[in-house]
């Protein structure tokens, strides 16, 4: 993962072939573990034709399952539970982003920044809540999460609840103003090392259906009708899908310039990129950064941007230690 400046004109994007290398899920998943730390999980494991234990991962409830065993074992959160058809997210991935912000941030820092100085915001944490879940368990963070769903902001509040490691690390924050990303969230002086979000992809749910139709034929499902994975509207699609929505973004983190080291989000689309950098270099960023992930035959990329040089970021992390 290297750097570059607008003033370099110039992109360089790291290519990883395998999971970050802090990323606690490498390799097949450990099932008999699993099933150990979630023994709920046992109704759901099968064969595979290799004899090895899995599970369907077309089935919600056992993708579910497996999520709680996930959690249980690596994350130690014993309670957590979605309402019905909200987005159940796998964990892997989710995982690889909060560790590559976390090298990102750690440029500023003598070594690799934990404990409860550092503050990430998690734009649309979802009743899943996975990402702020991942950055308290994994380094110490104090995460703010934050969501339009009334429902997803009540489950999210929840799941924090019931977990005495959570409890003290996670703020659930609703957001009252659907146009408004950051404005009624970020404080006046509050300041935060980062920012997340994994926006809504799609343009509309015709879209939406489109990608899990590939995704049942990828499973071996095909002839199989409806999404494969539970989600609602907001969480799935909007309208212009990730690119609209990003780049309103941007826009609105120019009002946030000297309170935020390092913005970001996904993008699921290479094509929305340079779009998307050629708006940043409009507003007037000072460093952008594209990193690839990849997670099997998966690719995603994380768009990251700050206002402030490198040296500026360096004073203002030490004036938030």
């Amino acid at each position: 993962m290297r750097r570059f400046s607008f003033n370099r004109l110039a992109q360089t994007v790291s290519s990883p072939q395998l999971l970050h290398p802090r990323n606690l899920h490498q390799g097949r998943y450990d099932i008999p573990a699993l099933v150990g730390a979630e023994p709920q999980l046992a109704a759901f494991v099968r064969a595979n034709p290799d004899g090895r234990p899995t599970i369907d991962f077309a089935d919600q409830a056992a993708v579910l399952m497996l999520n709680k065993a996930l959690l249980a074992k690596y994350y130690q959160v014993k309670y957590w539970q979605l309402p019905q058809d909200y987005l159940c997210p796998p964990i892997p991935g989710r995982a690889d982003y909060v560790h590559y912000l976390a090298d990102l941030l750690a440029r500023s820092y003598p070594a690799l920044p934990t404990g409860k100085q550092i503050q990430l915001l998690d734009i649309g944490t979802g009743a899943n809540v996975i990402y702020p879940i991942i950055a308290v368990q994994s380094y110490g963070w104090q995460v703010t999460g934050t969501d339009i769903d009334t429902v997803a902001v009540k489950a999210a509040a929840l799941i924090v609840a019931s977990n005495a490691a959570l409890k003290p690390r996670i703020s659930i924050v609703a957001q009252p103003d659907a146009n408004a990303i950051f404005s009624g969230v970020i404080a006046a002086e509050q300041r935060f090392h980062l920012t997340m979000c994994n926006p809504p992809f799609f343009a509309s749910a015709a879209e939406a259906d489109a990608a899990s139709n590939r995704k049942w034929t990828n499973l071996a499902k095909a002839g199989q009708s409806g999404r494969n994975f539970a989600g609602q509207q907001h969480e799935l699609w909007c309208d212009g899908g990730e690119l609209k929505f990003v780049s309103r973004m941007i826009s609105q983190s120019q009002l946030f310039k000297p309170q935020v080291c390092w913005f970001s989000s996904l993008v699921s689309q290479q094509k929305h990129l340079a779009p998307l950098q050629k708006l940043l270099r409009s507003v007037g960023a000072v460093q952008s950064e594209v990193i690839e992930m990849r997670q099997g035959q998966k690719v995603s990329r994380i768009l990251a941007w700050s206002f402030l040089s490198a040296e500026q970021q360096q004073h203002w992390c030490r004036e938030t230690a």
